[in-house]
Parts: structure tokens; sequence; C-alpha cells
């Protein structure tokens, strides 16, 4: 791909990435961001897969976003990795996502390292944000 593309998808992206950045998740850009996060993870992780896709990913930010920020329980750690932009990082994090398809956006509650609850973009794009937010917030309530 050319330079003028990749800087062009950078700058795309930008506003989505800030979204969740501003919203204190950690962006975990590489295979070795995503190893070295997991190596020493303790106790309870959101994981946010991100996406440029506007419908699916336009819900599942704000949900995620929403649901840490209202429910009293909250995961220990919130991170996210951003699928088509750094797939190595993707890749990786999806490797602890045993027995869950690739999926984009998805959102995984981990123990450890230990996926305790899943929702797949099939579980976000035919949703409104409330329902997202209630999806997640049962997890909270059910697993922290």
């Amino acid at each position: 791909m050319s330079m003028a593309y990749e800087e062009y998808m950078r700058e795309l992206v930008k506003p989505m990435r800030e979204e969740l950045t501003s919203a204190n998740f950690t962006e975990l850009l590489t295979d070795a961001d995503v190893e070295s996060f997991m190596e020493t993870a303790e106790g309870t992780t959101l994981v946010v897969v991100n996406s440029v896709c506007g419908c699916a990913a336009g819900l599942a930010r704000p949900a995620a976003i929403q649901a840490v920020q209202t429910n009293e329980k909250k995961p220990d750690q919130l991170v996210t990795v951003f699928a088509g932009q750094d797939k190595e990082a993707t890749a990786k994090m999806r490797e602890y996502f045993k027995g869950y398809e690739p999926s984009s956006p998805s959102m995984a509650l981990l123990k450890g390292k230990e996926v305790i609850h899943f929702i797949p973009r099939d579980d976000i794009e035919q949703y409104d944000v409330e329902e997202i937010v209630a999806n997640l917030t049962n997890a909270f309530n059910k697993y922290l």
C-alpha cells in the first residue's frame, strides 16, 4: 500500500482511537504490547476490538465507555486493539479469545487470560447503545 493511503487511514481512524483512549482505555499497538500486557494481566480486563465499521463500531465504542463510566462494578484494566489498523496486535489478542471467531468490533471481558464474557459484532450491530451497555453491565455485575 502507498504511504499516502497509510497516512490517510491513520488520520481517518484518529478520532476513533481517541474516543476510547480519552476514556482511559490503553491502546495495545503491537503484538509485543499485547503479549507484555497479557503476561502480567491480573484481575479483570475489558478488551475492545476497535473497528472502522461505522454502524457497529459507532455503537461499540460509546457503549463500552458508558458501561464503564456508569456502572459501580468496573474491570481493573481497559485496553483496546484496532482491527484492520494494528493487525499484529489484533491477531495476538484474538489468540486469547479461544473458542470465539474473529469479530470486529467486539468486546471481551477477561479474568486473567480467560474470556468470561464475549460480545461479537452480531451482538452489537443489531442493538442500540442501551442494550449493549446492559449486556456489558450485566456481565460486570455477574463476574466482577
